[in-house]
């Protein structure tokens, strides 16, 4: 692709939750300093996308208007099956991507979210042909998809277009033979066609780099100065034929502790995969919902449930006997999930395939 290897360096900047003040707006100012931090690392992949609110906006800020165009790699995405009816309608996402960002081409584009019935989307308004004519215009070096489904979904759609370049995969050990995400299963097949991949939620939404006691006792055991997120980044980076390994950082902090989880790894010791094993095996004993926070579910909810929040506080009270205040804290919605109405969209858009609807009643003797 003429992109792997040191130019990008196994880290990537995921911009999806990106540190905000107080007031809700971006922390611009700390946003700046990652970015210098992140290239000054040797680092140059930033990820983006058209539905992150306000995400391609501030990056042109932080980064487009502020480094060489030539210092780093800009991706960003197109999610035709949401707010589109026609043609015209999923086009225009990727201008107003490119306007909002002012970077003159993207280095990566994607095709958002395949899987299920939302990879027909793509094909009824022509958007491979339409991504093709852009990469012919110069405005996208690389074409590629983020999937969210089986393996066999995967592998159909590599079949039908092997034109796909890349493709982004949710991969991370609690995932690794989950029945829906199958990131095993799908790295194979992407193995299989010889397309290369680059990694989201490699730390399921945060959820391992702050995972329960007992999980966290397993790896301080195994070695008391690596943290539970730096297990959980070097275990995709382990894995063959990736790109880079994609990281929503919001803090300082995390991006210093990715860039020295990654910054000259060269793979697993003897011993360490199996450390992973124990650690999933404590997980396993946790009912959890596998949310990961994207709060797909609460932009099409039509009730404003706070879906995203909901789960995030059950899954707190079941690992660490949280409670409703971590919904309160968390937002993703001003109503409870006793306001759902039961109309399903939420779960058409769930990249993770939970029965949100199902998960909400059971949330409800927590929340309300």
């Amino acid at each position: 692709m003429g992109y792997l290897g040191k130019e990008i360096g196994k880290l990537g900047f995921g911009l999806m939750r990106l540190p905000r003040l107080e007031d809700g707006s971006f922390n611009h100012e700390l946003i700046c300093q990652m970015v210098d931090r992140f290239l000054d690392a040797g680092y140059t992949y930033f990820d983006t996308a058209w539905i992150y609110s306000g995400s391609e906006e501030e990056i042109a800020k932080a980064l487009v208007q502020r480094h060489p165009r030539e210092s780093y790699q800009l991706a960003t995405k197109g999610i035709s099956w949401i707010g589109c009816k026609t043609p015209e309608d999923a086009q225009a996402h990727f201008h107003q991507s490119l306007e909002r960002t002012g970077a003159g081409y993207f280095d990566f584009y994607l095709l958002h979210m395949t899987g299920g019935p939302r990879t027909q989307v793509f094909e009824q308004f022509g958007m491979w042909d339409f991504v093709a004519q852009k990469k012919e215009e110069g405005l996208i070096r690389h074409v590629g998809f983020s999937h969210h489904g089986t393996a066999e979904d995967l592998d159909g759609i590599l079949s039908a277009h092997p034109e796909a370049e890349f493709v982004q995969l949710q991969v991370n050990y609690l995932d690794w033979e989950d029945p829906f995400n199958q990131s095993r299963a799908c790295l194979e097949v992407a193995a299989k066609h010889n397309v290369p991949v680059v990694v989201m939620e490699p730390l399921r939404g945060g959820l391992l780099a702050d995972p329960p006691a007992s999980v966290a006792k397993v790896f301080a055991e195994a070695e008391p100065k690596q943290s539970p997120a730096a297990w959980g980044l070097q275990f995709v980076a382990n894995q063959p034929n990736i790109i880079t390994v994609l990281s929503g950082m919001n803090a300082m902090e995390q991006l210093e502790e990715n860039i020295a989880a990654l910054t000259g790894f060269t793979g697993f010791a003897p011993g360490q995969a199996e450390v992973i094993d124990a650690a999933l095996a404590e997980f396993d004993k946790f009912d959890l919902v596998p949310c990961t926070g994207c709060d797909y579910c609460g932009k099409v909810c039509p009730e404003n449930v706070g879906i995203r929040g909901s789960f995030i506080a059950m899954n707190a009270d079941i690992m660490f006997g949280r409670h409703v205040q971590e919904w309160i804290n968390w937002g993703g919605g001003k109503n409870p999930p006793s306001a759902c109405i039961e109309c399903h969209a939420c779960e058409e858009a769930c990249p993770q395939g939970i029965s949100i609807v199902e998960e909400l009643k059971r949330a409800v003797p927590l929340i309300g």
